[in-house]
Order: C-alpha cells, then structure tokens, then sequence
C-alpha cells in the first residue's frame, strides 16, 4: 500500500513539469484492495483493468520503471511509449492490459478466463472495475457469459461512489445496491470494506481459493474512495460535486494509516522497520522517474509497429 502511494504521489508532485504527456487518473485512497490481491495472486493468473490502472499494474507484477517510462512517452515503457497511463501492459506478469474506454476491458478479461477454461488450466483471471463500469452494455453482456460457462473470472468493482464527477445516486436507482445487480445476472456475490486491508485479503483468499477448487465466476464490491480528482493529480473539493465533509470523513479510513496502527498495536512492527521500508521505497520510485527520464522516446519509424486491426 506505500509503494502504490508514494508512487502515485510522486507522479502527482512532479506532473506538472509537463514532462508526463497524458492524462492519470491516480488511486490515492484507495490502494487496499490491489495490495491485498498481490498476496494472493499466482503468477499465472492474469489481470485486466480500466483508466485507473497504476495500482493494479503494480499489484500484477508489473514493473514500476517500465510504468513510469510509459507515461512519460519513452520507449523502454512497458507500451512502447505509445500507450500512456491508461493503457499498460507486461503479459509476462500476467497483466494483460489496461483501456481508456470505461468498461472496454470487462469482455478481454472473461475472453481470458474462457481461454483458460478451454486449456484446462487453474488460473483466474481478475477483472478491476470500477462502479460506473456496471452501468455499460460490456459488463452485463460479458457477465452473463461468464456466469453461462461458468468461468474462473473475479470481478474486483472499487466502487469509489463517483463516475467521473456523478454520484451513485444520480445513476442508479433508490436503494438498489450494485451486488444486486450483479446476483441478478447469476453472479456469485460478496461485499467488505475496500479500505480495510487485511479483511480485503481474507476475503479474496477464501474466494479464489473455492475458484480453484471449482471454477465459478464471482463479483466482489469494495467500498472504498479516491482522493484526488478524477483525473489529473490535484484535489478539486472546490468545484462542488462533492463536500470537504465527506473527503474529511473517508480520509479517517486511510488503509494505510488503519493497517500501520493495528501493527504497531499489535507489536508485529516496529517504527524503525516502517522507517527502512519509506526508504526502500523512495530509492525504487527515485530509480523508476531516472531510468524514465535517461530513456530515449521512440523513432518515428516505429509509429505502426505492434499494431492490430480486424
């Protein structure tokens, strides 16, 4: 959870140097359910994401060095340079890729699993979504295919209450809850706190570990909530879509500070160890934004390579 944040705010302090050429939808807040799932994730498995993807890319294996490269438009990203922040990938870690398209990864991730399913393999595919997702024709068209072959596919929704600057409850229904739509496709459901690590990681850990022993594809929603704006690496209360009230009131459930609290509590770590672990991490962001920054961009003779249309 420190490493996705430090990094992430490091991207924030430095963006408006105007040397990172894209848009980032960062996921400060809301770093729990990605550090959770990098326990328990197998190197086979594969995952797939939407815009807000850093956390996700990194919680994959992912390479943090490649990932900044990528943004900053350079050749040695793990796109080439041509894909930004919204679109990464490193299938050799198992992430399969990332969209700018809201909900355009969802049928990638169930192709996956059917892939897997047809090859007999124990893998599970992990699709990250966030709550507007469930309101494309992707997610319902890909979710009833998945519960139809009942494949080993796990929808991970961070519901972060937000599409872009729209609330919840200016898009769906009074009292109607997201896990409802979802069982009512014949998806297997579950619900917790996704700031609230180590609940995250035991529900996973229960779930995937039915998937293996008996594939079914199963929807969790995660509560959780983004600090910044949706995209770009300010805060932006002040235009009005949402309260400082409530910012304030999500901020008291940092996952960070909760988990470091009960650890300290519980005498399972001490502060000279948080202190090696801020320093470790510092160095391998301090290392990604200077392999990223020494890399060349790419030729222009290399404009239309590793593309593919049908």
């Amino acid at each position: 959870m420190k490493r996705i944040r430090a990094c992430e705010l490091e991207i924030s302090a430095r963006y408006h140097e105007g040397k990172m050429r894209c848009p980032t939808h960062l996921s400060v807040g809301q770093e729990a359910v990605p550090a959770a799932l990098q326990e328990i994730l197998t190197y086979d498995d594969q995952a797939v994401s939407g815009h807000r993807a850093h956390a996700h890319y990194l919680c994959k294996g992912g390479n943090m060095s490649k990932m900044i490269a990528e943004i900053y438009g350079k050749e040695t990203g793990c796109s080439k340079g041509k894909g930004g922040s919204m679109h990464l990938i490193d299938t050799n870690a198992g992430f399969v890729g990332s969209t700018a398209i809201v909900g355009g990864s969802i049928p990638i991730g169930v192709g996956l699993a059917l892939a897997n399913q047809l090859d007999k393999n124990n893998n599970i595919t992990v699709i990250f979504l966030g709550d507007g997702a469930i309101e494309t024709g992707a997610f319902y068209e890909s979710a009833n295919f998945a519960v139809l072959k009942n494949l080993a596919v796990l929808f991970i929704c961070e519901n972060n209450l937000y599409s872009v600057y729209t609330p919840l409850n200016k898009r769906q229904p009074a009292n109607r809850k997201l896990t409802d739509v979802a069982s009512g496709i014949g998806l297997n459901i579950d619900r917790e706190d996704g700031n609230n690590v180590e609940t995250c990681y035991n529900l996973f850990n229960n779930i995937m570990d039915k998937m293996r022993q008996k594939a079914a594809p199963y929807f969790i929603e995660l509560s959780t909530y983004r600090w910044l704006e949706h995209c770009g690496p300010h805060y932006d209360n002040n235009i009005g879509y949402r309260t400082v009230e409530e910012f304030e009131e999500w901020k008291k459930k940092d996952p960070i500070i909760i988990y470091t609290d009960m650890l300290i509590k519980h005498n399972k770590i001490t502060n000279d160890i948080i202190k090696q672990i801020d320093e470790s991490i510092k160095q391998e962001i301090s290392d990604a934004f200077e392999f990223a920054e020494n890399s060349p961009f790419p030729d222009i003779s290399k404009a239309y390579s590793d593309l593919y249309a049908r």
